[in-house]
């Protein structure tokens, strides 16, 4: 499952596919990994700069930001919009390090992959092979945004990263406001990085 959450990077990927964006990303990102002792010995720096280089570029934050929000999103000023967005984009980068940190070697099978001529949005379909273990689906949901391809959701085993942020948020937003939220996510980034 660690594997998992970091398949896609910024890898200077324009008139790939969505399959091939993601197969491409995951093969540079194992692999750095597999060259790296610093990064196979827990190097938490270098890890986390490995995520942010690799992985965060491609995905669709305003997007997954607007997404998880949902209405709340609507209702929100733009400087909220501004502040959420960077507390969940560290959370982010907090859990694909933590993903690559657990990496060991897990095969990546991808699906067959079809995507209609013209469409604005597609899913790539893996599964992750655990040694000893079953696979573990893993899709992901990109959309175009200009010219390139960004990943707006990935659904780990039927669970959509997209609605557990959101169910997850809803409450502590419903209770105490948007403002609290990104309060609680910077409290938590900040005893998680140090920063």
């Amino acid at each position: 499952m660690a594997v998992a959450m970091w398949l896609v990077s910024s890898v200077a990927m324009a008139g790939m596919t969505p399959d091939q964006l993601v197969k491409k990303t995951a093969d540079d990102v194992i692999e750095v990994i597999k060259n790296d002792k610093d990064i196979q010995a827990g190097n938490q720096q270098k890890i986390f700069a490995l995520a942010e280089e690799k992985i965060l570029p491609n995905f669709d934050f305003e997007k997954v930001s607007r997404l998880v929000l949902g209405k709340n999103w609507t209702n929100a000023t733009p400087e909220q919009k501004t502040a959420f967005q960077a507390e969940f984009k560290t959370l982010l980068l907090r859990t694909y390090a933590t993903a690559l940190s657990k990496y060991k070697n897990q095969v990546i099978e991808y699906k067959p992959f079809r995507m209609e001529a013209g469409a604005e949005s597609a899913t790539v379909k893996t599964a992750i092979q655990q040694p000893g273990g079953d696979p573990i689906g893993v899709d992901y949901t990109l959309g175009k945004k200009g010219e390139d391809w960004k990943v707006y959701d990935i659904v780990i085993e039927g669970v959509s990263l997209v609605t557990n942020y959101r169910s997850q948020f809803a409450q502590e937003i419903r209770q105490n406001g948007l403002d609290s939220l990104t309060k609680k996510l910077a409290d938590k980034n900040k005893a998680a990085t140090g920063k």
